[in-house]
């Protein structure tokens, strides 16, 4: 998919503009993030094993922004590449690493041909698609990996007892889902969850996270 166009959805147009406002800002506050994650890692690490497990492939890191989990999954060993809504991301993050391939596109919309991966990551991508179109994104995901590839997804979560939750976000307007509601959409497009984690908010955070492991299945 390329940049904008007359008929896309409103709230796109809006979180690419704002992307675009704020992207040297988020590189730089991002930048060395990962280094204090001890759980990101983790499961950044686990889907990378389960990949390689499966004798490797293309691994596509959706919602990229400047390429920060693209960069540390090409040093995990991945054949990895980024795609992003915010053309002004890709622009950094293809400065930083002219060696990585990075391209502007949807996730509802993947420009890939069908079960071309072995491996797809969400790492907070979904935080700002209304909840409606999530299962067609889900199913977008299912679509371009191939049957036993796996799938990576982190999202801010709500409070206890909540399945979604509509919350502020510094750039747009974003929502936070529960992990059990997130597995009950999976299934239906194709998945089945083999790991899940739920983070509780860290001392400078108001949220915490979810983490989602899922593998493509063949139920045809």
């Amino acid at each position: 998919m390329t940049e904008s166009t007359t008929t896309e959805p409103v709230d796109i147009r809006a979180t690419r503009e704002a992307y675009d406002r704020m992207a040297e800002l988020y590189t730089r506050r991002f930048a060395n993030a990962l280094a204090a994650e001890p759980f990101d890692r983790a499961m950044l690490g686990v889907f990378t094993e389960l990949v390689q497990a499966d004798g490797g492939g293309p691994v596509a890191d959706i919602g990229c922004g400047p390429g920060r989990i693209t960069t540390h999954l090409d040093a995990l060993g991945l054949d990895v590449f980024g795609i992003d809504l915010s053309p002004e991301m890709i622009r950094l993050a293809r400065a930083a690493r002219p060696d990585l391939r990075y391209e502007v596109g949807t996730m509802e919309a993947l420009p890939l041909g069908e079960g071309a991966l072995s491996g797809l990551v969400a790492w907070y991508s979904i935080i700002h698609l209304p909840p409606e179109r999530v299962p067609g994104m889900l199913a977008e995901f299912a679509r371009v990996l191939c049957v036993g590839g796996r799938l990576l997804m982190a999202f801010q979560t709500t409070d206890v007892g909540l399945d979604l939750q509509p919350h502020d976000h510094k750039v747009t307007r974003s929502y936070r889902w529960s992990v059990s509601r997130v597995e009950e959409l999976l299934r239906p497009c194709g998945f089945e969850v083999m790991a899940q984690l739920l983070r509780a908010p860290e001392p400078e955070s108001a949220y915490g996270a979810g983490y989602l492991i899922a593998t493509r299945v063949d139920r045809g």
